[in-house]
């Protein structure tokens, strides 16, 4: 089975992170590494994830020269040594099976990369109907913006919370992500492997913190994730679709 390195970009994640590493300890086959990269915390963050090391045959965490989450998982990518690279949110939480899955979705030369299906989870609730809009953003979010590419290409636009996953060679090949964008940095990086093959969402589900739809309410964060995924595929600046995109942390 390929060598996968989880690269996970972090910044002020004492809350998320400890369950995020606790359930990795679950995983069968276990990583080639664990890659966390932070991009300044100024909470507990690199404590915690310091004090986790002994728990993990290959964990190790590094600092971020530029802050911003595509510098930081470039800069992973850059000190891993996997095959496969799977970049995980410190919020989002895998199957104990997700390294098998996602080595038989890429044993398909025809595939370049993959996600999963994310479920937006609280502590007493799960946000069902804004998971299922994000389901079906992957796929009609391609289908308006760039028909060609979905109909020919076979393109999904998938997001950070749905776990990218793609080999390591042809990350580089393209430059990784595009560290000028605060935003739709996977989406970007979709689009730039999609020269190689397809774009597959498997039909597996991983779980993410709901702490948006906590914080501004259903309607609110509903329409910001709408309006920016509209707006990026219309042309609109990523510098600009930030501002809406606040830190909640």
């Amino acid at each position: 089975m390929p060598n996968v390195s989880i690269i996970i970009p972090t910044l002020n994640e004492e809350h998320t992170l400890p369950r995020t590493l606790r359930l990795l300890q679950r995983l069968c086959p276990e990583p080639l590494e664990i890659i966390v990269v932070d991009g300044g915390s100024t909470d507990r963050t690199v404590q915690l994830v310091e004090a986790t090391r002994p728990c993990f045959r290959a964990l190790r965490i590094m600092r971020s020269q530029q802050p911003g989450r595509a510098p930081q998982m470039n800069a992973g990518a850059a000190k891993a040594s996997g095959d496969i690279l799977c970049f995980l949110h410190a919020d989002t939480t895998l199957p104990d099976d997700a390294l098998r899955v996602i080595a038989h979705t890429l044993s398909d030369p025809k595939t370049v990369a993959g996600g999963f299906i994310s479920v937006m989870r609280g502590a007493m609730t799960t946000r069902w109907l804004t998971s299922f809009h994000n389901y079906i953003k992957t796929y009609y979010a391609p289908l308006l913006f760039r028909p060609y590419l979905f109909f020919f290409k076979g393109a999904r636009l998938l997001f950070g919370d749905q776990v990218i996953f793609c080999r390591r060679d042809q990350f580089m090949a393209v430059g990784g992500y595009t560290e000028a964008m605060p935003i739709m940095e996977e989406a970007d990086l979709l689009l730039k492997l999609i020269r190689f093959g397809r774009v597959r969402q498997v039909n597996r589900i991983v779980e993410s913190s709901d702490r948006r739809v906590a914080k501004w309410g259903f309607w609110k964060a509903n329409a910001v994730f709408l309006s920016i995924g509209f707006l990026w595929g219309m042309g609109y600046s990523p510098e600009k679709l930030k501002r809406w995109f606040v830190d909640i942390r």
